[in-house]
């Protein structure tokens, strides 16, 4: 069994697949409390299902693409399990995670979306480096940029780990606290090798709104 905050049909708002649709699965529980978090219902609700249950509910939307998010998902170990068994149902599966927990065990057919706590966070210190060492080409880097000590404390992780060889790189703004006209002039003038992206979902509904 896993412990289901929501699970919702809507446009995926961030990453290289931003503006398609998709079935969130957003389960319970995280291990972090970043300043700017807009999730934290996804603390402590949530209803028991099991992966059966879970899968049965997606099925219901006819949509290929399903995003295991949280809080942080991989907090609970049934988690693995679950990403597994989407793959076998042919999904096309992505997890968004903190990188705070191991990412080892992670289905190999899973594109992993990591995201590097930036100083602002106040969750730096939680980024598990080592986790570095099992990204594949598939996956993403996420940088969530509040001001410019976020942003070139970014550049520095960007430039030390070879990130840029190693995957693609994701650069947002955290909403409503640094303007994206800002970070994209940020990264027009360094000529730096990233994707940035806005949370889509927030400019097409009401940025609280809950299930989009």
């Amino acid at each position: 069994m896993l412990k289901v905050n929501e699970i919702f049909y809507s446009i995926q708002g961030e990453s290289s697949y931003a503006g398609l649709p998709c079935v969130f699965i957003r389960l319970t529980y995280c291990n972090l409390r970043c300043t700017y978090c807009d999730t934290e219902y996804a603390f402590y609700e949530g209803e028991d299902l099991s992966i059966d249950e879970i899968i049965s509910e997606i099925k219901k939307y006819k949509c290929n693409i399903v995003e295991v998010t949280g809080g942080e998902p991989l907090m609970q170990k049934e988690s693995f399990e679950l990403l597994k068994r989407l793959c076998d149902q042919s999904f096309d599966v992505l997890l968004e995670t903190s990188g705070s927990i191991s990412i080892e065990e992670v289905d190999k057919r899973v594109k992993i979306i990591m995201d590097l706590k930036t100083p602002s966070s106040g969750m730096m210190e939680k980024n598990l480096l080592t986790n570095l060492n099992f990204l594949k080409s598939s996956d993403e880097i996420k940088f969530v940029i509040a001001d410019r000590d976020d942003y070139d404390w970014s550049k520095q992780i960007i430039q030390k780990f070879y990130l840029a060889e190693r995957c693609s790189i994701l650069m947002g703004c955290v909403f409503g606290n640094l303007q994206p006209v800002e970070l994209a002039n940020w990264i027009l003038q360094d000529q730096l090798n990233v994707r940035f992206q806005l949370q889509l979902h927030k400019y097409i509904w009401d940025p609280v709104k809950r299930g989009v």
